[in-house]
């Protein structure tokens, strides 16, 4: 079982209360050299497509980044940056601002096999677990799951009319209850399931592989879940694969069922301008259903990146087909991305101007 280094990790909705244990408030010296630091890569003229950390100068909010890497990995794996004045940027500069503090962050990977680093929330379709709103001012929530990189990170740009709550909680916390009150079922969730890759694997791979809900390393706990693509896997391939068997089934309900328990989740509403980090291996995430406001311009945005992180855990053998690095430290995870571009959309051509 996970050690003392996940300790902090195994929390419930109480240990939550406190804002201070989850949230930093940026101070006006970080925000200030943020807007130094757009309108000078903006005058510079450089792409996005090439823009380099170095370009993108942000020493006061550097010295937060270790102690943001440090609450993610070894604290309870949710920080949430508040304070970056969203309505003063059009939507291309807040796409630039997060894309430039990423690479302060770490390392973006691929989130589809189009190579895409960083993608619009709430505008695409739902094969990336994007919310397919198509026009309608009403959005289905979205069940606890688990991102294929060590660290999600997403930038809200406008929030929704009402609604929209993001809501998380501690796999650790799931995984001791299991422990207590199923040990069988525990057991189960050691042990692999077939994933299906939903057309994202690499040149020449099966379309399915397989990969336990709970594995560990060295002490440190991993946890990965997304139930659509188990039973995608289970019902793409059936001709295939032996059928989820009822262990499986009441496993992974039971792990829902406790995701849904409001004792174990931490429930916050975003502001325009939160930046959330969270720790995949430690955390789940949901959200719940909202309202749109009427007029593209006002619907509901948020922008995500997967991020590698220098100080992530070393992993199990077992999580080799989604990561394909097991070393703390490696820049892994993602999908294998089959287009060799960055695919991200230029904020301005040089040359263009821009509004200060």
């Amino acid at each position: 079982m996970a050690q003392e280094s996940d300790r902090l990790a195994n929390w419930k909705a109480i240990d939550m209360v406190d804002y201070r244990r989850w949230m930093i408030e940026l101070d006006s010296e970080q925000v200030d050299e943020i807007d130094r630091a757009l309108y000078a890569v903006l005058d510079a003229g450089i792409p996005i497509e090439t823009l380099a950390r170095g370009d993108f100068a942000v020493p006061a909010f550097d010295a937060v980044v270790p102690e943001i890497h440090e609450r993610l990995e070894n604290g309870r794996g949710v920080v949430v940056l508040r304070g970056l004045p969203a309505e003063r940027y059009s939507r291309a500069q807040l796409r630039l601002i997060f894309w430039a503090l990423g690479l302060h962050f770490g390392t973006a990977v691929s989130q589809s096999s189009t190579g895409e680093l960083m993608v619009d929330l709430c505008k695409i379709g739902d094969d990336a677990h994007r919310c397919a709103c198509d026009g309608r001012p009403q959005c289905q929530g979205l069940d606890f799951r688990t991102d294929s990189a060590d660290v999600v990170a997403s930038l809200v740009t406008r929030a929704a009319k009402s609604g929209g709550l993001s809501v998380i909680c501690s796999a650790l916390a799931i995984r001791d209850v299991i422990a207590s009150i199923r040990p069988d079922l525990l057991e189960v969730l050691y042990q692999p399931f077939w994933w299906s890759w939903k057309g994202r694997q690499g040149d020449g791979e099966q379309p399915y592989y397989a990969q336990p809900i709970y594995t560990e390393n060295g002490g440190r706990f991993s946890s990965r879940i997304d139930s659509s693509d188990i039973v995608a896997a289970y019902e793409e391939f059936a001709n295939e694969l032996q059928p989820l068997a009822e262990c499986q089934i009441e496993a992974l309900t039971l792990v829902d069922t406790l995701a849904n328990d409001a004792r174990f989740q931490l429930s916050m509403m975003f502001e325009p301008g939160d930046i959330q980090l969270l720790n995949n291996h430690v955390v789940y995430h949901a959200r719940t259903g909202f309202e749109n406001y009427g007029g593209e311009a006002r619907k509901h945005h948020l922008l995500r990146m997967w991020l590698s992180v220098p100080n992530s855990r070393p992993l199990s053998p077992l999580m080799l087909p989604i990561y394909r690095d097991l070393r703390g430290g490696a820049v892994r995870g993602g999908f294998p991305a089959r287009a060799k571009t960055r695919l991200l959309e230029a904020v301005q051509a040089p040359g263009q101007q821009h509004e200060r």
